[in-house]
C-alpha cells in the first residue's frame, strides 16, 4: 500500500447527506477487515483498520489508574509519531494486568502489523478488549495479523465492527457525508461496549476515520471536546475500565482542510459529534441486560457543571435504574439522587417530566396517580427531564435500566 501526500483546501461548508452504509471505511483511503484468529471459540476477534495515506491522529484514553498494556503503547506512539498507518485490535483478551509480558505483547502486535504494512512500529495503534489478567495467545494473534491484512477492503467495514465486540449483542457502526466548499467529506466510526461502562471512558473502544485533513493538536482538542459530550456522558454500571480508548485518524484524502476558527471547523465538529453520539447511545442500548434506554436531562441548574454532576449521579443510581426497569415512577429516588450529587439547589422548586408528562411540580405537587405515572415508563426509550429552576445550566446523560440479566451476565463472564 503506497503512502501519498494529499493537497488540501479549506472553505465553506454544507451538510449534504447522512448515511449508515460503510462505517469505518466510508472516508476515502481507508480499508478494514475483521477475522477469527482463535482467541475466541468461534466469533471474529481480530480487526485491522488501515489508511492508504499518512494520517494524523487524536486519542483519548481511560482515566483508570490501572491501564492495560495497549493503552500504554498507544500513548507512547501518539507522542512519538506525527503520522499513522493503522489500528490493530483484538477482542476476547484485554491484555490488562499482565506486567512486562503484556507490554511486550502489545508492542509486538504493533511491530508485526507495521512489518506487514511496510510502516514504522510507532505508526500503529494497538487495542485490546476482553478478560483482564490473562496473557495474549501471541502465536494466534501474529498468524492472525498476517491473515487479516489479506482481507482489508472498503467493503469489510462490517467484519471489522464485529471483530471488536465482546459481550455486545450487535455491532455499532455509523458514517456521515457532508460538504465543505463544495468538496465531499466523510466521517466513519465503529465502537464496542456493553458492560463496565462509565464516563471517563468505559469498557469501550471507539475508532473514527475521516478523509479531511486536520492538524494533530487541532484534532486532539476537537476529539476531547466531543468525547466529553458523548462517550463521557454515558454509563451502564459505574465501572471505568482499564482498556478504554477512542482513536481518530484523519488522512486528508478528500483534499479538504479543517482549520480552527472557521465555519468548516464548526460543521466538521458538529458531524463528528453526531457520529460519536450515535455510537455512545448504541452502547447504552446494548448495556448488559438492558431493556430500556434512559435519557436524563437536567435543566435549570446553577451551572452546566452542576447539571453534569446531577445527571451523572441520577444515571448511576441503582435505585433509579431498578425502578425504571420495574416501571415504577418513584420520583423520590430521582429527587434523592440529585440531593446527594453535591450541587446546590432548592428542593421545593424541583420538577420532573417523564416522556413529556409532568410527574412532579414545584412544592412536591404530584400530578398523576401512581398507576398513571407508571405508564410513562412502559416504552423502551425513556426521557426524563429534571427541572431545578435555579439557573441556566443544563446537561444530558444516557444510561439504561438494571435487570436480573445484568447479574447473570457478569456473574458468569469468565465461564
Amino acid at each position: 500500500m503506497q503512502w501519498e501526500s494529499i493537497p488540501t483546501k479549506s472553505g465553506q461548508e454544507k451538510v449534504v447527506a447522512d448515511k449508515i452504509n460503510a462505517g469505518i471505511t466510508a472516508p476515502k483511503g481507508f480499508k478494514a477487515a475483521g477475522i477469527h484468529c482463535g482467541i475466541k471459540k468461534s466469533r471474529k476477534d481480530l480487526a485491522l483498520i488501515v489508511s492508504e495515506y499518512p494520517a494524523t491522529a487524536a486519542a483519548v484514553f481511560t482515566l483508570n489508574k490501572v491501564q492495560a498494556a495497549p493503552v500504554l503503547v498507544c500513548k507512547k506512539h501518539l507522542s512519538e509519531s506525527s503520522f499513522f498507518k493503522a489500528i490493530i485490535v483484538n477482542s476476547g483478551n484485554a491484555n490488562a494486568c499482565t506486567g512486562e509480558q503484556g507490554y511486550v505483547d502489545a508492542f509486538t502486535m504493533a511491530a508485526e502489523t507495521a512489518s506487514v504494512l511496510g510502516a514504522e512500529t510507532e505508526q500503529i495503534f494497538v487495542s485490546s478488549t476482553g478478560v483482564i489478567g490473562e496473557t495474549l495467545p501471541m502465536e494466534k494473534i501474529v498468524n492472525g495479523i498476517h491473515k487479516v491484512v489479506q482481507h482489508v477492503d472498503e467493503g469489510e467495514y462490517q467484519s471489522a465492527a464485529e471483530a471488536i465486540m465482546t459481550t455486545d449483542t450487535f455491532s455499532k457502526s455509523y458514517d456521515v457525508t457532508f460538504s465543505i466548499n463544495g468538496f465531499e467529506v466523510n466521517i466513519g466510526g465503529i465502537a464496542k461496549g456493553s458492560g463496565m461502562i462509565h464516563p471517563n471512558m468505559a469498557t469501550m473502544l471507539g475508532f473514527v476515520t475521516t478523509d479531511a485533513a486536520i492538524e494533530k493538536n487541532v484534532f486532539q482538542k476537537m476529539l476531547k471536546d466531543t468525547v466529553d459530550k458523548t462517550f463521557n456522558r454515558i454509563t451502564v454500571d459505574g465501572d471505568t475500565s482499564t482498556n478504554d480508548m477512542v482513536i481518530a485518524l484523519a488522512n486528508g484524502a478528500s483534499g479538504v482542510s479543517v482549520e480552527p476558527n472557521t465555519s468548516a471547523y464548526e460543521v466538521f465538529e458538529e458531524q463528528l459529534y453526531s457520529i460519536l453520539k450515535k455510537l455512545a447511545i448504541d452502547i447504552v442500548k446494548d448495556g448488559e441486560g438492558a431493556t430500556k434506554l434512559i435519557e436524563i436531562t437536567v435543566e435549570g441548574a446553577q451551572t452546566d457543571d452542576d447539571a453534569v454532576k446531577a445527571a451523572r449521579t441520577v444515571s448511576l443510581s441503582p435505585l433509579v435504574k431498578t425502578a425504571i426497569h420495574g416501571e415504577d415512577a418513584n420520583w423520590g429516588r430521582l429527587l434523592a439522587a440529585v440531593g446527594y450529587s453535591g450541587i446546590e439547589f432548592d428542593p421545593d422548586k424541583f420538577e420532573i417530566e417523564i416522556n413529556g408528562t409532568p410527574i412532579l411540580k414545584q412544592n412536591y405537587q404530584v400530578t398523576l396517580p401512581i398507576a398513571e405515572a407508571n405508564k410513562t415508563l412502559k416504552p423502551k426509550e425513556i426521557k426524563i427531564v429534571l427541572k431545578l429552576n435555579s439557573g441556566s445550566g443544563s446537561a444530558t446523560y444516557w444510561t439504561c435500566d438494571f435487570s436480573e440479566e445484568y447479574v447473570k451476565i457478569n456473574g458468569s463472564y469468565r465461564t
